[in-house]
């Protein structure tokens, strides 16, 4: 049970006893009380009902809005993404490696602002905060040095793999993520996965392979770039970040720090790997027309979406259950694959492609099913 969980617990447990020693005393001086003065129990009871009826109209309102938040993010992330990467122009294309950089910049001042938000906007308990969490515990940072790594790693990949994949078939291959994550769970947490989750993964990849099912469709003639080296970057990104979810929730779990300040710790670090990657890859072209070469208000809008967009699904992700999850996934394929199709015309369904989608649709929800115990029997 967690903290928050015990201190609700406490709560209620409160509000229980101090309930019942208000009825008792009450009950005792209940013949003080005019009969008149009495509230009537159907107005008590009709009151209690509309607490309860708006509480869970205000919850479905937020599952919902978390939902919206879910599929607007991923999918306008994949295809503007996608956008940038194929959009014709004159002049250089813009580095991938210093967008990257450029997004844990922006992901770090924005959690820098959040932390300062929980401490009043005051800069001296921010400082003190940042001394006592990071400054005095050398190695609890450096543990986040290995997850850090990995997610810089991911996101450069995320630029390769879109620009030689269409967004659709991206989105539907992601999603081997799954798999990689409950197979890091199990062999690093001591996860237990049940029948119907092992079920999902074999759908699972089942579906990734009718997707990438090799055909004579014109899909493979529009597509910008080469198919193999977009499937093999989203392998490579599906594993790390399988393995760097499951460091960073072991991390967490030894851990009473904010989300944002380890994201803090996160970013700092991307930074850095970041920027010697790009130095150590692109350097020469840096040389030639500098980090910023090649931006537009596209680009700007794709760095923008990549920091803010995800540390917006972190807050709201605590809201979405995996069946709302389940359904964030499936929309965000529908929409990939529409758009794809329509807008940016690099994208023509085959019936490979319109069966592999659903196994990995069917999948993701099925995975995502809770067992229920069984009901205990009934003593006669």
């Amino acid at each position: 049970m967690s903290k928050v969980d015990m201190e609700t617990d406490s709560s209620l447990e409160v509000c229980c006893n101090e309930t019942t020693n208000s009825s008792s005393s009450s009950s005792s001086k209940e013949h003080l009380i005019p009969p008149d003065s009495k509230e009537p129990s159907s107005s008590r009871s009709s009151s209690a009902s509309a607490g309860t009826m708006t509480s869970a109209s205000q919850s479905s309102r937020i599952k919902y809005l978390s939902l919206g938040v879910l599929v607007v993010q991923t999918t306008s992330l994949v295809l503007i993404m996608r956008y940038s990467r194929t959009l014709p122009g004159a002049g250089p294309r813009y580095l991938s490696s210093s967008a990257v950089v450029c997004a844990e910049a922006l992901k770090i001042l924005v959690c820098c602002l959040l932390v300062l938000k929980e401490h009043n906007f005051s800069l001296r308990g921010f400082q003190q905060l940042l001394k006592e969490e990071i400054v005095h515990k050398p190695l609890d940072t450096l543990k986040l040095a290995v997850p850090a790594g990995i997610y810089t790693l991911q996101n450069n990949l995320l630029y390769v793999a879109l620009s030689n994949l269409d967004a659709a078939t991206y989105q539907v291959t992601y999603q081997l993520k799954i798999l990689t994550t409950a197979l890091f769970s199990v062999s690093m947490l001591g996860r237990r996965l049940g029948l119907y989750q092992w079920l999902s993964l074999v759908i699972l990849m089942a579906g990734v392979a009718l997707v990438q099912w090799p055909t004579d469709s014109p899909a493979e003639k529009l597509s910008a770039g080469s198919q193999f080296v977009g499937v093999l970057a989203v392998l490579i990104a599906c594993v790390s970040s399988g393995f760097a979810g499951v460091y960073f929730e072991k991390i967490l779990k030894h851990t009473k720090q904010s989300v944002w300040l380890r994201n803090i710790q996160l970013g700092v670090f991307s930074f850095v790997f970041g920027l010697f990657g790009m130095i150590l890859y692109d350097g020469a072209r840096l040389m030639d027309d500098g980090m910023f070469q090649g931006f537009n208000t596209i680009t700007y809008t794709v760095i923008f979406l990549q920091a803010v967009g995800g540390l917006v699904v972190a807050a709201v992700i605590k809201y979405a259950d995996n069946i709302l999850k389940g359904f964030a996934g499936s929309l965000s394929i529908l929409a990939s694959t529409v758009i794809s199709f329509f807008w940016l015309g690099d994208f023509v369904p085959t019936s490979f492609f319109l069966v592999g989608a659903l196994l990995v649709i069917a999948a993701t929800f099925l995975y995502g099913l809770e067992r229920k115990p069984a009901p205990s029997p009934v003593k006669v």
